[in-house]
């Protein structure tokens, strides 16, 4: 079994990247073989629009402009596990998330029919990051978000989506212009919630990674 990780964060030692990292050590106890990457190190744009990924005479199923993120797309398709997680800035996850998605999600895509030309499976553990509270999420942007689990699923697997809500932003408040935020009950979530979340990452990772 093949897991690949994705940190889809600019911060590669905070809370997205400790929740992938325990999602990562989850698929290694199933036994898989995992590659981790931060997104934001690669050199990459979003889909060109160049077309070649629909022409009838090339192999469907592969991204042809050539940049950092090519090899990575091959090896996601040719993996059995995709575990990726973004901080949400704006409702939204992150720039380099989204446009990862378009280059991945395009080159599977079929134009004819709208199926698509993967014949292979990989499992999607999509978790999100943020500073917003739980039922904020519930409310406001979990029907938003399930757009992204919509374009997973050109992969053919399972895919399972995890909030992890109210993060700890920085380690001193005091520091910054950040006054519209309680240190204190931010630390306390820190405290009691997020190791449950890193908990919930290494289950996830774990069984998707079994399948």
């Amino acid at each position: 079994m093949k897991t690949i990780v994705i940190n889809a964060s600019p911060r590669k030692k905070w809370n997205t990247a400790e929740i992938m990292r325990s999602a990562q050590k989850g698929a290694e106890s199933a036994g898989a073989e995992t590659e981790y990457y931060n997104l934001y190190d690669l050199s990459f744009t979003g889909c060109r629009s160049c077309l070649i990924c629909k022409m009838k005479d090339k192999p469907k199923a592969k991204c042809y402009w050539e940049d950092e993120l090519s090899l990575l797309i091959e090896k996601i398709l040719n993996a059995d596990t995709l575990l990726i997680g973004s901080p949400i800035y704006f409702g939204r996850p992150s720039s380099q998330f989204q446009a990862f998605v378009e280059r991945l999600i395009f080159c599977v895509m079929s134009y004819d029919d709208g199926s698509s030309y993967y014949t292979g499976k990989v499992n999607v553990g999509l978790f999100y990051t943020m500073n917003a509270p739980l039922d904020y999420y519930n409310e406001s942007m979990k029907d938003s978000l399930s757009s992204f689990e919509f374009l997973f699923k050109f992969l053919n697997g399972e895919i399972i989506t995890y909030p992890v809500c109210d993060t700890l932003q920085v380690s001193k408040y005091s520091k910054y212009n950040m006054a519209g935020f309680s240190e204190d009950a931010k630390q306390k979530q820190y405290v009691l919630q997020f190791p449950k979340d890193l908990e919930k990452a290494f289950e996830i990772g774990e069984n998707l990674s079994k399948k």
